[in-house]
């Protein structure tokens, strides 16, 4: 049995977040929950708005959200970042995680986040 997908279907999805992400942190470990994400966890964070994301036909298949980089913002807290979090701070939801690069970071100083992309495949 074939399977398919309008693309409208994934763009809702990477909409979602695209339209509702207001902050993005960097973490020491990965967070479940938005209260890890948005403290106990969290080292590092930006705000940002749907100007920092960009929908487009996946790299492999489907979809992806190609999230900007986001450079020079300041570490609040001194620990090794491990994963990345999207936050939707006007509703407490903790909207996607991803790890990272392991990156030793401290605090009062700066840090970037480069692109990175949330690709959705299409079904096969």
């Amino acid at each position: 049995m074939a399977k398919s997908v309008h693309n409208d279907v994934i763009d809702a999805a990477l909409d979602y977040v695209k339209t509702n992400c207001m902050r993005i942190t960097l973490c020491s470990s990965e967070p479940t929950t938005f209260a890890e994400a948005n403290s106990t966890f969290a080292l590092a964070d930006v705000t940002v708005d749907a100007t920092d994301f960009t929908i487009a036909d996946g790299d492999v298949s489907g979809r992806k959200l190609t999230v900007a980089e986001q450079l020079s913002f300041a570490v609040d807290t001194t620990g090794t970042a491990t994963h990345v979090a999207l936050l939707d701070v006007s509703n407490s939801k903790l909207l996607y995680v991803t790890t990272t690069t392991s990156t030793a970071l401290t605090a009062s100083r700066s840090v970037n986040l480069l692109t990175f992309d949330i690709e959705i495949l299409k079904p096969s």
